[in-house]
Parts: structure tokens; sequence; C-alpha cells
């Protein structure tokens, strides 16, 4: 079966470690930080790894009508190299469609990111592995021109890049779009120190040109972006690098347009120490224009942070507002809600240290943080790697990597529910 995902392979080297079980008190008060709110939790797909594909690192995606769209990194019906899939409620149970399964060629295979919507409605994403020079390709999926008769009804995937120079082995990120129909991603590596890059897609006469607008690893630059970049409303990017900076425990930056090119700027260098270190998630903004992340390592009880980054002045101040489990290890991009609460996600830590699913509340200038639910690795699932998604109705929706009843080792990961 499957290794666990290639971003989470240093620390998992940690959990085999006496360090974990000296720590068990600490990861039974993290669960029991604040009283539980009244939750119902439920499993609403298990991956079996067949068509619907197994180990799904990325969350999921939600359209209007209320269905979701994800991605598995491994499985489905060619080879193993991954699907994509959609999940719709029909009379109060959910199905889940196989939309395609990667052959590992020319289309790419084991998808690490979501899918999302491009302004043509259609869904966009990319692959880590396949294409020109198996590094990985940017990918466009559309359903079938017609009504489909059929029990399955595959859609049309079209490989619009694939990665051979410049950036390689795009990672974790969701794609971005500017209002010209540009896409905006980063990859893991490639650039001009292999420690990966920010790169633009520009259409022209059907195909794509691949600029790159920064490569990470010059100096004290961060190095190897997990996850994807953000706009915001001055055409400014926001990302991070999960390892360089001044301290090499990562960073966050911004790129800002400048007469045809993208100057760099190092909005924080974390030092892993209260201010957490390592960032593998993305960034999210708020309605004030402040930045909010987590980290995987450091904290007061190594386990990561949730850090928030206040701009003032040109600058940028970081305020530590939660620290999570020993060995806690949030991968995932944090989501908010339109009265500012942030959910996300832990791979590991909650009272089984099998990983769990957080809320922080605003509150009087501070945060309070609740465990939502802490996974146990058997049916249920264990270690999300992705984040939460919300419908309109509040429910939280997402994944995780491993556990459910499916027949790879460990699990091959569910799809959950969690219900106010």
């Amino acid at each position: 079966m499957a290794p666990a995902p290639t971003k989470l392979s240093a620390f998992l080297m940690r959990f085999a470690t006496s360090a974990r079980v000296a720590l068990c008190a600490l990861v039974f008060l993290f669960a029991l930080a604040t009283q539980l709110q009244a939750q119902t939790y439920t499993v609403i797909h298990t991956f079996m790894d067949g068509a619907d594909g197994a180990f799904p690192d990325a969350g999921l995606t939600i359209d209007k009508a209320g269905n979701f769209y994800g991605t598995a990194s491994i499985g489905g019906t060619k080879s193993g190299w991954g699907s994509i899939y959609k999940l719709t409620n029909k009379n109060g149970s959910w199905v889940l469609s196989p939309l395609y399964a990667f052959a590992g060629g020319a289309d790419g295979g084991r998808p690490l990111a979501r899918v999302v919507f491009g302004p043509d409605g259609s869904l966009y994403g990319t692959a880590s592995k396949g294409g020109c020079g198996n590094a990985g390709t940017v990918f466009n999926l559309k359903p079938p021109a017609s009504a489909c008769k059929a029990a399955l009804c595959p859609w049309t995937e079209t490989a619009l890049y694939c990665f051979q120079q410049g950036g390689l082995q795009p990672g974790y990120g969701d794609l971005i779009f500017d209002h010209a129909g540009n896409i905006y991603g980063t990859t893991m590596a490639g650039g001009d120190y292999n420690l990966g890059t920010v790169f633009m897609l520009i259409p022209a006469n059907g195909a794509w040109t691949e600029s790159v607008l920064h490569s990470f690893g010059g100096g004290t630059d961060g190095r190897v972006p997990y996850n994807g970049v953000i706009f915001d409303s001055a055409g400014n990017l926001y990302g991070t690098t999960s390892e360089g900076g001044q301290n090499s425990r990562g960073a966050v930056f911004q790129l800002m347009p400048s007469g045809g090119s993208w100057a760099e700027n190092i909005l924080y260098d974390f030092q892993d120490k209260d201010d957490g270190g390592d960032p593998q998630g993305g960034l999210i903004f708020d309605q004030s224009g402040n930045l909010f992340g987590t980290t995987a390592t450091g904290g007061q009880n190594d386990g990561g942070t949730v850090f928030e980054l206040v701009p003032s002045g040109g600058t940028f101040t970081l305020n530590t507002i939660a620290n999570l489990a020993a060995f806690g290890e949030s991968y995932a991009t944090l989501t908010m809600d339109a009265a500012g609460n942030l959910y996300g996600t832990t791979y590991a830590g909650g009272a089984n240290d099998r990983g769990s699913v957080f809320k922080l509340t605003p509150s009087g200038g501070k945060w309070t943080l609740t465990v939502l639910y802490s996974f146990t690795q058997k049916d249920d699932g264990g270690r999300p790697v992705g984040g939460v998604t919300l419908d309109a109705n509040g429910n939280l929706y997402g994944t995780t990597y491993f556990g459910g009843t499916g027949p790879c080792d460990g699990g091959c990961g569910v799809i959950w529910e969690i219900t106010p």
C-alpha cells in the first residue's frame, strides 16, 4: 500500500519515539481544553482503494448545489495513480461518483491538492506526478457534453500544462485565478535552486505558458512551499514556505508586482519557539486584512500553533492565538466562517493521538480553542491532512488520510461530516 504523504515523512519518525509516551498527558489535556459542544460526527464515505481511490490528502470543494468534489492520491481504475470524485446527497444518503482516474502518463497522477472551480465553471487542479517528465501537471476537468445515461459517466480531463522546466512537482495548494484568467500556484521543487517556485500560467491561442514569478532558496529566502498563494485586493500574493528563512524554520512571504517582475518581501521568519515553525498550510485573510495560518511544530507543546499576522505601517506583527497539542501538527489551511470563527485539523493530537478537528472562537481579543472531534483511526478515520469545508447550514466536512474500513494498511481514509 502507499506510504504516508511525502511532506509528513520527516514528522512520522517522531511518533515512534518514547517522547510521545511522555507527552500523553498533554495530548489528553488538548482534547479537554474547553467544554465540548454538542456535535454529531458521521462518516459519509469510506474509501475502498477501488474506483473511488484511497488516501485523500486534500479537503473538499463545494458547489452552489451542495455537492462536494475531491481528489484521492492513489487508487482509481488506471494503475492506482489517483482519482477525482463527486459526492452528492440523494434522499438523505451520500453517493460518491468517480469522475476521472489518472493514468500516470501525460494526464498526470498522484493529485495532492483540491480541485477548484475556475472562471468558466469547470474544475481545475494539479497532479504532483506524471506529465512530460514525471514532474506533474495542471489539468482541467469538464463534465460530458451531453446527458449521460450510464451508471458511471467519466468527465473529460485535459492536461493544460506539464512541468518539465521552471517549477516542478506542484504540491498541496489550491490554484487561483486573476481577472484575466491567468492561473497561479506553487511547486515544491524546481526553480533556480530546485527548492520551489511561485508560477503563473498564461493562456494564449489554446496553449498555456509558464512564467516563474519567484524561485525560492536564495540566501535567507524561504524554501519548499507546500501550499498555495492568495491575492490581496491590491494584487499582491501571499504564502508560506515550510523551510528556509533566517532561522531555517519557514517563512511567510509576499510577492508584489513591480515593472513586469515580482518583488519578494519576507513578512515573518519563524523561530520554532513559541511562535511555531515549519508552516505547511496556506494562508487566509479576514475582513480586516489580517493573515491567519498554522505551523506544524513549535509553540508551547511543540505541536504547532495557529498564528495571526497583523499589518501596520507596512510591517506585520505575529500573534500566536493558539497552541496545538503535543505532536498535533496541523498541515491544513484554516477556514473562517461568517462570524469570524476559525476551523482546522491536526494530523495527530486529540484525545487519541490520531488527529482532531478544532474550532477557534474570538472574544474580547482572545481566542478559545475547542476540540470538535478526536479521531481514533478506526472506522471513523484518522490523520487528517486537508482542511475543513463549511456548507450553507454551518455543517463541517473533510477527509482523513487513514482509517475507515477499507483494505489499505491503516485504512484508506474517509470523508466525514460534523453537524452542530
